[in-house]
């Protein structure tokens, strides 16, 4: 009798919340969040584990492979740091064929790219656009050159001529955050866009000006006039490679100009073009052109091999590039690092060789492949499919390893949490670790795919079920 007496006793607290086990706690938010009227078609996949143990902590649909959005950089991030280490650098090298005499260079100048995600960037001092060609300059400068009776090669050989993983949507590539990536890339291969509104909601926008200047691509301006403080809904569309694009939506209207933000069309040619402005500020002539290895190989023409180097550009270390891969989500550093992968293995850089790699670094490490469809390394394609499972696998082996500090403090912190964020049309997910007020540590995964209405509120909604483990 005392016995039936002790677990009607505990079913109550259970049930009035008074003693609820973190599990327990867990399944009745996931209940309840089912239950809301934005899930009605919708999907949630949770699974959450000790981070001391190993063990699960809580699971649901752990095994059902969902558009994860950026929490897939994760998979990226830590095989990266892996494969590559955390001291790699890229390097973008200058030199020449040909001699040196009196001051002429009778070949041709080449710069040798290999991907640098940060060449031309705002986000360190060492890789900002005057800096790069003040170095170049120097260089130049160094060997007396005042004059190339040559051409100027760009050598982007060492990535494919693709810049765009298969699967992205025409919506994005034109945008900032659908920037490709090529073996030369400039500036994170994106533009601001000014636009100047009009007076009243409905009015046409007009084009101030690009910075820096768009190179041969021209944009039909579409965008109109919308309400004051309605935001940024001004889109892009141009394809990679193409001289001319056009823009549709709206943007707030006021008296200043509003910025929206672009991806280059071909960012070897939009440096190009920086080269050519910087010799000619340096007074030294060139008699040839300017080329792409991919341009000079469609036609066939002949590409002479880099004999002296005049200067190595380096990069920031890969921990310093993930710090930015995932505290500012660049979609375009994720294709980077994933074709900088394959490149290191198999010599050229390719989308399709660099997921292959990717996915099966994490099948030696107890990852399913089926778990794992990646598309492309950043996560921007509607096409990936991961597990809330696999995302935990990646998080827990990262505790391992000895570069998991950089990788910690690369995560940002959203409802008092350290996780990765993901975001794409109709998929909100979240990935991390957390310490519970009693010290207890967890590690966890949460996705959400075809929910209805508002992507604050279900993402409010998303922080109500992980506040369970707080």
């Amino acid at each position: 009798m005392k016995k039936l007496l002790l677990v009607v006793f505990i079913t109550t607290l259970v049930s009035t919340g008074k003693a609820q086990t973190i599990p327990v706690k867990l399944a009745n938010a996931v209940k309840q969040f089912e239950a809301d009227a934005q899930m009605q078609h919708g999907i949630i996949s949770l699974y959450v584990t000790d981070a001391k143990t190993g063990k699960p902590v809580y699971e649901h649909n752990a095994q059902l492979g969902l558009a994860a959005a950026s929490t897939q950089k994760l998979f990226t991030s830590a095989a990266s740091f892996e494969l590559l280490g955390s001291t790699y650098r890229y390097k973008t090298v200058l030199g020449y064929d040909g001699k040196i005499e009196n001051g002429m260079l009778n070949g041709n100048l080449h710069i040798n790219g290999y991907g640098d995600p940060t060449l031309g960037s705002w986000r360190w001092n060492d890789t900002k656009e005057e800096v790069v060609c003040r170095k170049i300059a120097s260089a130049l400068q160094q060997r007396n050159i005042t004059k190339i009776n040559g051409d100027v090669l760009l050598n982007d050989s060492a990535f494919s001529i693709q810049p765009i993983p298969g699967g992205w949507i025409w919506d994005d590539i034109g945008n900032y955050y659908g920037a490709g990536c090529w073996a030369i890339n400039w500036r994170e291969n994106q533009y601001d866009l000014q636009l100047q509104p009009g007076q009243k909601e409905g009015d046409p926008t007009k084009i101030v000006k690009t910075i820096p200047q768009l190179q041969s691509a021209a944009l039909n301006n579409r965008i109109i006039t919308g309400k004051k403080g309605s935001g940024d809904n001004g889109y892009i569309y141009m394809a990679p490679y193409s001289v001319s694009g056009f823009t549709e939506g709206t943007v707030p209207g006021g008296n200043e100009p509003f910025v929206i933000s672009g991806a280059f069309p071909n960012a070897p040619l939009q440096f190009s073009h920086v080269l050519e402005d910087l010799l000619s500020k340096q007074n030294i002539p060139v008699t040839g052109r300017y080329k792409s290895y991919a341009q000079s190989r469609g036609n066939n023409e002949n590409w002479p091999a880099m004999q002296q180097e005049l200067i190595t550009l380096l990069s920031p270390p890969i921990d310093s590039i993930n710090y930015w891969f995932l505290r500012k989500s660049i979609n375009m550093y994720g294709e980077v690092l994933i074709k900088t992968m394959a490149r290191e293995k198999n010599g050229v850089g390719t989308t399709e060789d660099g997921v292959e790699l990717v996915r099966t670094f994490w099948s030696e490490r107890g990852i399913d492949k089926g778990a794992v469809h990646m598309i492309d390394g950043s996560g921007l394609s509607p096409q990936n499919r991961v597990t809330t499972m696999a995302e935990v696998k990646v998080l827990e082996y990262a505790r391992t390893r000895p570069w998991y500090p950089a990788f910690y403090n690369a995560l940002p912190e959203y409802n008092g949490m350290k996780m990765k964020s993901g975001s794409i049309g109709g998929a909100r997910a979240f990935a991390g670790y957390h310490t519970a007020k009693d010290g207890k540590q967890y590690v966890f995964s949460i996705i959400v795919n075809n929910y209805d209405g508002s992507p604050v509120e279900i993402v409010k909604k998303m922080y109500g079920v992980l506040d369970m483990l707080k």
